[in-house]
C-alpha cells in the first residue's frame, strides 16, 4: 500500500515543540490514483509574508496543515534545532499549548521566518 508522508509539529510531554514523522495511508482511489481517507477541515488561509519576516516564539493556536506554495519557511525549536520547507513541503502543526500552561518563550513553542529573495507564500488548512 502507498503511504504519503506527514511532517507533524508537535508539544512533547515536557512542554517543548518536536518534529515527528507519521506516514498517512493512501488506501483509497484507482492504482493510477491513490488517495487518502477523506479528512474534515475547518477552513483555511492563505498568508503572504514579505522577504525579512521572522516571527516570536509561538504555540499554534490550534491544529493546522501548512502548505508552502512559493518561498521558503524555517521553522526553529526551543532546543536551538530547525527545519527549511520550500515550494510544495507541508507539516501538520500541532503544538498547541498545554491545557493549564501559561505561555512561556523560554520553552513553548516555535519560531518562523521567510528564506530567501522571494516572499513566503503559504496555505494553512484548519483541521
Amino acid at each position: 500500500m502507498s503511504t504519503f508522508n506527514k511532517v507533524v509539529l508537535f508539544t512533547d510531554t515536557d512542554g517543548r515543540a518536536r518534529f515527528r514523522e507519521e506516514t498517512v495511508a493512501l488506501s483509497e482511489g484507482s492504482p493510477a490514483a491513490r488517495l487518502s481517507p477523506l479528512m474534515s477541515s475547518e477552513g483555511f488561509q492563505l498568508r503572504e509574508s514579505p522577504v525579512g519576516f521572522r516571527s516570536q516564539f509561538h504555540c499554534t493556536g490550534a491544529p493546522q496543515w501548512l502548505f508552502v506554495l512559493r518561498g521558503q519557511m524555517e521553522i526553529g525549536l526551543q532546543d536551538g534545532s530547525s527545519r527549511t520547507f520550500g515550494p510544495g513541503d507541508h507539516f501538520y502543526s500541532a503544538d498547541t499549548l498545554p491545557e493549564g500552561a501559561t505561555f512561556n518563550p523560554a520553552v513553548h513553542g516555535h519560531w518562523s521566518r521567510q528564506v530567501g529573495d522571494q516572499p513566503l507564500v503559504t496555505l494553512f488548512v484548519r483541521g
